[in-house]
């Protein structure tokens, strides 16, 4: 098995653009943490992998944080 195979996306952890393509509304919601779940759009409104937040911040699959960390 390969480590691609292997490697279970979890909250807080980037992911890949092809990760992020094959997986659902909910199976990315449960990688957004906890204190930001509420702000997330769904998949079709989470342009190039990260959406904003409700103070202007962005948060991202792809980094697994803030875009401005």
């Amino acid at each position: 098995m390969d480590d691609e195979a292997r490697r279970r996306p979890r909250a807080g952890r980037p992911i890949t653009p092809m990760e992020f393509d094959a997986m659902s509304d909910e199976e990315l919601e449960r990688l957004v943490p906890k204190k930001y779940r509420e702000y997330f759009p769904g998949k079709e409104a989470c342009a190039d992998g990260f959406f904003y937040l409700h103070d202007g911040t962005a948060y991202s699959f792809y980094k697994g944080g803030l875009l401005d960390d």
